[in-house]
């Protein structure tokens, strides 16, 4: 009976120890699958002291800043009307020279071309005829004037020349109107220097943007020959829509950029807002360049931002916000651990809604929960450590 009791004894301690072992085994394991759970979590990476190091890694937390509301536009570079001129020939004719290409430079009253046209003989003609007669009539009408005076002639006569001379000196002022529309001053005309040719001259300083004149080619009065840019003036138009009007004021500062340029480094200031909504429910905004560079050619696309009044948000540098996959992160510091004899620095990535941008600085909405007061953050770095942690994965180790 004893030795049946002492077996039955044995076998409980033995079950007892079976049971009491298991829960430890199960507690590693799970340690073992979290710790594996951990390396295979794409937003973890850690690296050792020299990776901080050589990564040149800044850590930071996130502040409240002024940063201002920006409007992003679009436009081009313009110039005002009294700054572009449109050439053509009045009395139209046939091309005889010009000697122009498109980017010369050319001064206001340099002759650009030559135009022959039949009828330009005729009005020179006219004109010459009837100052000729003007001449003859304006000391026939002194005369007369003297004889009416000693009621030698009658006052008929002295109405009738009267009537002829005022006649004949409109009609010389209408053809000296007309001569001086052509370009020609009247009183540089001459018995003996009448011409065919129609000079065409600059009616402004600037450059030769467009030519349609080829030599022999005949052309009409509406036809426009040539057109000349100013570009000593040039500002930026910008195409603004209606429901952003009301946050623009004259003397906002705009930086803009061509479209070769990536940075908006350029400045100019409001200076007019337009008074009338186009089609497309937009209005044109003028602005004036600080610094007028005469390389830039009118029509060219300009990007511009106008900083609007600012207010307080929680920001970080623009270097702590990286781009994966289309959405916005920032690397949260976890803290440190010792594996072995190596120290090894912990980072989360963690999600980032991005805002207004200002001065280096980006606003940041974090998601619930992260305590922005307490937490540090990568500042400089953060895409060092984000391709250490892509390459690592291409590599299948550790992040």
């Amino acid at each position: 009976m004893k030795r049946i009791i002492h077996i039955l004894y044995l076998t409980g301690f033995l079950l007892f120890s079976s049971c009491g072992g298991a829960p430890e085994t199960t507690e590693e394991a799970a340690q073992e699958r979290t710790e594996e759970h951990g390396e295979e979590d794409p937003n973890m990476a850690e690296l050792t002291d020299e990776q901080y190091r050589v990564a040149g890694i800044t850590l930071g937390k996130p502040e409240m800043r002024n940063l201002s509301n920006t409007l992003v536009l679009t436009g081009k570079l313009d110039l005002p009307p009294q700054n572009r001129a449109a050439v053509s020939a009045p009395l139209g004719g046939f091309v005889k020279s010009t000697d122009l290409l498109e980017g010369m430079r050319v001064r206001k009253g340099q002759l650009i071309a030559k135009i022959e046209n039949a009828e330009f003989v005729t009005l020179q003609q006219d004109y010459l005829e009837a100052r000729s007669r003007l001449d003859f009539l304006e000391l026939e009408y002194g005369r007369q004037k003297e004889l009416s005076a000693e009621q030698v002639t009658s006052a008929k006569t002295l109405q009738q020349t009267t009537s002829e001379y005022r006649s004949v000196r409109a009609q010389v002022e209408g053809l000296g109107e007309r001569l001086r529309i052509i370009g020609v001053n009247p009183a540089s005309l001459r018995e003996g220097s009448i011409s065919r040719i129609l000079p065409v001259h600059a009616p402004i300083n600037g450059y030769v943007t467009y030519i349609n004149a080829n030599v022999g080619q005949f052309v009409n009065p509406t036809d426009v020959l040539f057109r000349i840019a100013d570009t000593d003036h040039l500002h930026v138009e910008l195409t603004v829509f209606e429901k952003d009007v009301p946050a623009l004021k004259k003397g906002q500062d705009v930086l803009y950029s061509l479209s070769n340029e990536t940075l908006a480094s350029r400045k100019a200031t409001i200076y007019l807002i337009g008074k009338e909504i186009s089609q497309e429910r937009t209005v044109q905004v003028h602005a004036h360049m600080e610094e007028e560079d005469k390389d830039l050619v009118p029509g060219m696309y300009v990007q511009a931002r106008v900083a609007l009044d600012g207010h307080q948000v929680l920001a970080l540098p623009e270097a702590a916000v990286v781009q994966d996959a289309g959405r916005d992160f920032v690397f949260h510091y976890t803290g440190q651990e010792k594996e072995g004899g190596t120290v090894m620095r912990r980072f989360r990535m963690v999600p980032v809604e991005r805002g207004t941008e200002e001065g280096g600085y980006v606003q940041v909405a974090f998601p619930a929960g992260v305590d922005t007061a307490a937490a540090n953050f990568v500042t400089k770095g953060a895409y060092s450590l984000l391709s250490k942690m892509r390459n690592a994965e291409e590599e299948g180790g550790h992040h």
